[in-house]
């Protein structure tokens, strides 16, 4: 994929991005030696960052101006457990709602703590529904009503009532298995449907939402992506941006489903894993599981046209 100029549309103006080794920057470097690997995030209405620090079983906050506040730290499992195909305990997914309260996959490959947990603002973390210790729950999506969660070992989507409760297979799919390593990823709801990102077979699908809240089919959207992690939907219809975390890319994918490379290893992403959008700001986080070297945050103006 050939490093390409990416038009995008965001809250409804045409946007065109610099060059993407002009236009970033590294916003702030975290702590590889306690953990401070992020993994996936969810923004505060000014423009803060709301993060998990996998390694360090942490939620924490990114400031504006670069400084990092941890937030709350889960429980270790006793004997120190340990996700399935990762060997560690580790915070995933995140989503915060309207009352600002965050909610939080931990992978910890034991039943009394994997599943998903509620943080209230100036609060302590509560579990509040129970995924299975043999699955790594990973990305998180919500809907208003229902929380849904995919799970990269097992491959399935479960759903999460809001208030909390028992979690439910909503989609066990072939297409959500992992081939090797991790399957299911990413989750994004979008156009009356939910999105999931396949890290192994390196794939972003569309899984249709009945009207009865049931899942459709899924129905693959792209493919010759592999290593795609998280990603976020630019604001012109299906197109996104995607983390690539072993490649060591942030790719836009088109509605056609073509992928082209916006960032790399030049611009400082050190293995991305999630992506978010604010206005004509683009924040990619870098967790550098693999490079082991500078996990970060990089932010990428957009310059109106």
């Amino acid at each position: 994929m050939k490093k390409t100029l990416v038009t995008l549309s965001l809250l409804a103006t045409v946007a065109t991005a610099t060059p993407a080794s002009a236009a970033s920057r590294t916003v702030v470097h975290f702590d590889l030696a306690a953990g401070q690997q992020p993994e996936n995030v969810a923004l505060e209405p000014d423009g803060a960052a709301d993060v998990t620090f996998a390694g360090a079983r942490q939620v924490a906050r990114v400031d504006r101006a670069g400084r990092t506040r941890i937030l709350a730290t889960l429980p270790a499992p006793a004997g120190g457990g340990g996700a399935p195909a990762l060997g560690f305990p580790l915070t995933t997914g995140i989503v915060r709602t309207s009352d600002g309260s965050l909610y939080v996959l931990y992978a910890t490959g034991t039943d009394d703590l994997t599943g998903l947990w509620r943080l209230r603002p100036g609060g302590t973390p509560e579990r509040i529904a129970a995924l299975p210790g043999a699955g790594l729950p990973n990305g998180l999506a919500f809907d208003g009503h229902r929380f849904y969660v995919t799970d990269s070992v097992l491959g399935t989507v479960w759903t999460v009532p809001f208030l909390g409760g028992t979690a439910k297979s909503w989609s066990s799919a072939a297409e959500l298995a992992p081939a090797g390593f991790l399957g299911a990823n990413g989750a994004k709801l979008h156009g009356g449907a939910l999105w999931v990102t396949n890290l192994d077979r390196g794939t972003v699908l569309r899984i249709p939402i009945r009207p009865d809240g049931r899942a459709g089919a899924p129905r693959v959207e792209a493919t010759g992506v592999p290593g795609i992690d998280d990603f976020a939907f630019t604001g012109r219809g299906d197109e996104v941006l995607a983390a690539l975390d072993s490649p060591n890319k942030v790719v836009r994918i088109g509605a056609d489903g073509v992928a082209s490379t916006v960032l790399d290893a030049a611009d400082g992403l050190q293995n991305p894993t999630s992506i978010a959008l604010r206005g004509n700001e683009v924040y990619v986080f870098s967790a550098a599981y693999l490079t082991q070297t500078d996990p970060n945050l990089l932010r990428t103006t957009l310059t109106r046209c």
